[in-house]
């Protein structure tokens, strides 16, 4: 089974009336989103509702994919609902590149707030071709960020 089938397949299963899924590509990524008028349900509070359907498409897919050649890797998308993770992604990739345009103009190291390692993925991966700035992760835990560093000899 296709994810967008898998996932097809659980939300009529729970019982979830949805008005299609579209397959796009946002940040290196592949996004399944799910269009539905009931999206609040289906994003939960702070995305946690969401994050389960994801991880749940992801395990079904797993248990139904037998790997050749020694490749265990998992499947490579995120589900989205009404493009609320979309939203937040261009949200972070805004922040990242207004932060490394700061570090260009006074040639200082930027520091952002702490974020979760998909955060701190999506900001490496925004800023990996900009100029004159690198990216590097600091920091343990909850508190771990990323800081974007000014280099004058930086692609």
């Amino acid at each position: 089974m296709t994810p967008i089938e898998t996932l097809r397949s659980l939300l009529t299963s729970m019982g979830i009336a949805f008005d299609g899924i579209e397959e796009q590509s946002l940040a290196g990524q592949t996004m399944l989103s799910i269009k539905t008028v009931n999206g609040k349900e289906l994003i939960g509070t702070h995305g946690d509702v969401l994050h389960s359907i994801d991880h749940l498409v992801k395990k079904m897919l797993e248990k139904g994919v037998k790997p050749e050649g020694g490749d265990t890797e998992g499947p490579h998308f995120t589900v989205d609902v009404n493009d609320y993770r979309t939203k937040q992604i261009k949200d972070i990739q805004t922040k990242a590149m207004m932060m490394a345009e700061r570090a260009r103009s006074f040639q200082y190291d930027v520091e952002l707030t702490p974020m979760s390692a998909y955060e701190r993925l999506i900001v490496h991966t925004t800023l990996q071709n900009e100029p004159n700035v690198k990216t590097e992760s600091q920091g343990e835990g909850r508190s771990r960020r990323v800081v974007i560093r000014y280099a004058a000899d930086a692609v």
